[in-house]
């Protein structure tokens, strides 16, 4: 693995079905709740919390996190700043921290242009980490049954969960968009006009926006 020992945001190779995972992440729910789902290799000196494959990183706001304040910030400015990776943002969005999440939410979408995914606990962000990892596993472009059975079946109430955060989506649509683009990856490069034909022209553009904010 390549990284830039400065900063710890260079590129970090890692084989299809692998997460590196910051080694402050080890022996923590989120951790154990992936390993024997996929396989975990923890580095120390990382930025990112999590590095997947593609030159994809995960970049996680724990409810702590947003409750101490604006410090969380720094790692997601030095992120988005390299040119080396792209950068998601997994935001725990608590009752306790739901106050603080409107701001990150501006913050990171509006002002830097990342994706933000909301989770209710560590839990669910596993269940999406391992969804994201799977996605690039199976190529469901190669076999089209594959991806409608997993959209029908809805088998990751994170997912739901996620794109019912989307702007304009909401619980009616969330699954109506699942079931024509069965992962994050897929909804993301969707055209509007692609878009359109699942929920109107108004909603498309919210998220076609949501998804391609300038960077």
């Amino acid at each position: 693995m390549e990284r830039n020992p400065s900063d710890g945001t260079g590129t970090v190779h890692v084989p299809l079905g692998h997460v590196v995972a910051n080694e402050k992440w080890r022996g923590s729910q989120l951790a154990q709740e992936m390993q024997g789902k996929i396989k975990l290799i923890f580095e120390d000196g990382l930025t990112p919390d999590f590095y997947l494959s593609n030159r994809c990183c995960i970049l996680y706001v724990t409810e702590a996190d947003l409750v101490a304040g604006n410090g969380y910030r720094k790692r997601l400015v030095r992120v988005r700043n390299s040119n080396n990776i792209q950068g998601i943002v997994v935001v725990e969005k608590t009752r306790m921290s739901e106050q603080y999440f409107t701001a990150l939410q501006k913050f990171t979408v509006l002002d830097l242009g990342m994706v933000l995914l909301p989770v209710a606990n560590q839990m669910e962000a596993s269940c999406l980490i391992i969804q994201l990892v799977q996605e690039q596993i199976k190529e469901p472009s190669k076999n089209p049954l594959l991806g409608k059975k997993r959209a029908l079946l809805l088998s990751e109430p994170s997912l739901l969960r996620t794109v019912q955060q989307i702007p304009g989506v909401g619980k009616v649509k969330a699954p109506l968009l699942l079931q024509k683009f069965p992962s994050i990856q897929k909804l993301s490069n969707a055209s509007i006009r692609e878009l359109e034909q699942v929920v109107g022209q108004a909603v498309a553009q919210q998220i076609y926006a949501f998804f391609t904010q300038p960077r």
